[in-house]
């Protein structure tokens, strides 16, 4: 029997919030890491204080770190939510890119929209070998951002986008 993805008259897989059959690409799971540290970092010195003055002062700021601790901890599940969300396909005429639980959004840019591709990757996110890519369109609404790829994914998808965005320019 024929497979159906070879016969020229059948639609492609349509794009939509839930995946349909594409084949979509998660970010790297460093990418958690990375964020779950960085939240960290920021709840590491409201939690000593608040440790330091419920020891010294009144043990009624207990409360305040049992509620910096309940935070910390819910922003640790979002995080880990948020990253598992995040997930992007290379399509023939676009990039697509799906982000979010509760609140989706789907980001399709064409590749003739193109103008560059940006790539950053901060101290941290270097540590921990993994990159983001900024798609750069005309208008900055149309853009989108990936965060999270492995720094050589990101580097080859920025030579693969830049190769298709000036072949769809061309009218190639």
């Amino acid at each position: 029997m024929a497979d159906p993805t070879d016969d020229p008259t059948s639609a492609p897989s349509p794009v939509t919030l839930r995946g349909g059959d594409l084949p979509w690409r998660p970010v790297a799971p460093q990418l958690r890491t990375v964020r779950l540290l960085t939240l960290g970092a920021v709840l590491v010195l409201p939690l000593l204080a608040t440790v330091v003055v419920a020891v010294l002062v009144t043990p009624w700021v207990w409360l305040g770190t049992l509620a910096l601790v309940l935070g910390g901890a819910w922003g640790a599940w979002v995080v880990g939510r948020q990253v598992s969300a995040i997930s992007w396909v290379e399509l023939d005429e676009e990039i697509v890119i799906r982000k979010g639980r509760l609140f989706r959004s789907l980001v399709s840019v064409p590749y003739g929209r193109l103008q560059y591709v940006d790539i950053q990757s901060g101290p941290l996110a270097r540590a921990f070998g993994i990159a983001a890519c900024e798609i750069h369109t005309a208008s900055p609404e149309s853009g989108g951002s990936l965060p999270g790829l492995p720094t050589d994914e990101a580097e080859a998808l920025r030579s693969r986008l830049a190769a298709r965005g000036e072949a769809q320019r061309a009218g190639l």
